[in-house]
């Protein structure tokens, strides 16, 4: 089977070479061109050459000379019909509503990380009737398996249920802590379910100001409103035999709950000022880092909406949840960091493993992503050692070589209380005290337990006397218990 060809359009010099790698090696041929009017010569018939023929067409939006929405409206008015992913930095609402209505058959927002690209390009060639990926790097993405990555009994349970659910048309509720992936989840569901050759648009609702998630969603006719010189279609409609992703949507406002139940129940939506409704065919999943029961209790969240997003729920596993997972993990992010930033390394000592299986991740697979990719920029060789770990993780790596005292986990979970009407100056000192006694005087883990430099420590302490009365710790009311 010949290998598919994409046409790469980029104005910017490192991410057109780091996106070229990642498209090379899963398998592709890649042309690349450093404008839209530069890549519209390719594409478009000229006399005396013949015209360039690609399988898929990536492009960024914002670019000089022709940008990457008048690029779609050139090659569409010349009869091209090849699919177009569009990718931008700034990820607008009104450039992925206009490039879904020019013809654009995905929006990716920069950064983006190499899985979703990738899944992106193989959803859009899978159903491309001209071409057919036949590679074994570029199969290899269309797997839940390489795209959901782990051998850990959560992450095998999550993927099969996504397979079980991917081919009903219920909604979808996903839940789980910031960092875990759920947009990725969302995406397989759609890529792997009879919709995928529909679109799928995304809206994170916490991004929107409230005002304006109703036009968002639902679109508007013009005059309906103060500054509607035209009409919009909104996501709903510009998801119509797609799917939707609502992520964070623990933060949409209550009154707008209320319609979006209603679209819900009923398949049809009506834009601001319009006088009738319209049908629409959209697969709702919804995402949040939040408890849904517990903000229905606090009223916070309409119950009747809960039941409709949650006809299936799915958890996302915290990172801490699937810690036979990390070591694979890194090893993925280590070889697309390096891809991306034309590095060569390729390993990882045994010693830099142990403190990134050791570490807790609070902020789950994207602060591990993000670890990953600053130690391979620092990495002075092919192999990621402790050194170029970032200081944070270095707390870690001492106590698991045996070089400071005092058992971390233990004072993560100690507690300090301070009496209301403390002056802050006095309760900032004393909490730095009383982690240095705990951690034994050890400053860099001392800072790394209170989120601050280690060099405010010496500056703040150094030189100092011992508090006195009536500033002490009793005269506070600050007490430290151990939970």
């Amino acid at each position: 089977m010949p290998t598919p060809k994409i046409l790469l359009v980029d104005d910017d010099p490192q991410s057109l070479q780091s996106t070229q790698k990642i498209l090379t090696f899963a398998g592709y041929e890649v042309t690349t061109a450093q404008d839209g009017q530069y890549a519209l010569d390719l594409v478009r018939p000229a006399a005396g050459r013949s015209q360039e023929s690609f399988d898929l067409i990536v492009t960024d939006v914002r670019m000089p000379r022709l940008g990457g929405l008048e690029f779609l409206r050139a090659i569409s008015l010349c009869g091209d019909r090849t699919p177009v992913i569009l990718m931008t930095a700034f990820g607008r609402v009104e450039d992925a509503v206009w490039a879904m209505k020019l013809g654009a058959v995905d929006f990716l927002t920069k950064p983006f990380k190499r899985q979703v690209l990738l899944s992106a390009v193989e959803a859009v060639l899978r159903r491309s009737k001209r071409s057919s990926v036949g590679t074994s790097g570029a199969a290899l993405s269309g797997s839940l398996e390489s795209r959901i990555i782990g051998d850990s009994e959560v992450i095998r349970s999550l993927r099969e249920n996504i397979s079980r659910v991917a081919g009903t048309v219920a909604s979808v509720l996903l839940t789980g802590e910031s960092g875990t992936g759920k947009e990725l989840v969302a995406r397989c569901i759609h890529e792997t379910s009879p919709r995928r050759e529909g679109p799928f648009v995304g809206l994170n609702c916490a991004a929107v100001p409230e005002q304006l998630i109703e036009a968002e969603l639902f679109g508007f006719e013009k005059g309906s409103f103060t500054g509607a010189t035209g009409s919009k279609e909104g996501l709903f409609q510009t998801a119509h035999g797609g799917t939707l992703l609502l992520d964070e949507i623990g933060d949409m406002p209550l009154p707008l709950q209320t319609t979006l139940l209603r679209v819900l129940q009923e398949s049809e939506i009506r834009k601001i000022g319009a006088t009738y409704s319209r049908k629409v065919d959209v697969r709702v999943i919804a995402a949040t880092n939040r408890d849904l029961h517990a903000e229905v209790q606090a009223g916070r969240f309409r119950q009747d909406l809960l039941y409709r997003l949650e006809v299936i729920g799915l958890r996302v596993p915290a990172l801490r949840e699937r810690e036979a997972d990390v070591r694979k993990l890194a090893f993925h992010f280590l070889h697309d960091s390096a891809a991306r930033h034309g590095k060569t390394v390729e390993r990882i000592t045994d010693q830099a493993l142990a403190v990134l299986e050791g570490h807790l991740w609070p902020g789950n697979i994207r602060e591990l992503s993000n670890v990953i990719e600053r130690a391979v920029i620092f990495a002075m060789s092919e192999e990621l050692t402790l050194a170029d770990l970032p200081p944070h993780l270095m707390a870690l790596s001492s106590q698991l070589r045996g070089e400071a005292p005092g058992d971390f986990e233990k004072l993560l979970k100690q507690k300090i209380e301070v009496a209301l009407g403390t002056p802050l100056k006095d309760v900032e000192e004393l909490l730095i005290r009383k982690t240095l006694e705990a951690t034994d005087g050890d400053k860099n883990m001392t800072a790394r337990l209170l989120g601050i430099n280690s060099r405010t420590i010496y500056r703040r302490l150094d030189g100092k006397k011992p508090l006195e009365s009536p500033t002490s710790p009793d005269a506070l009311g600050l007490e430290i218990e151990n939970q």
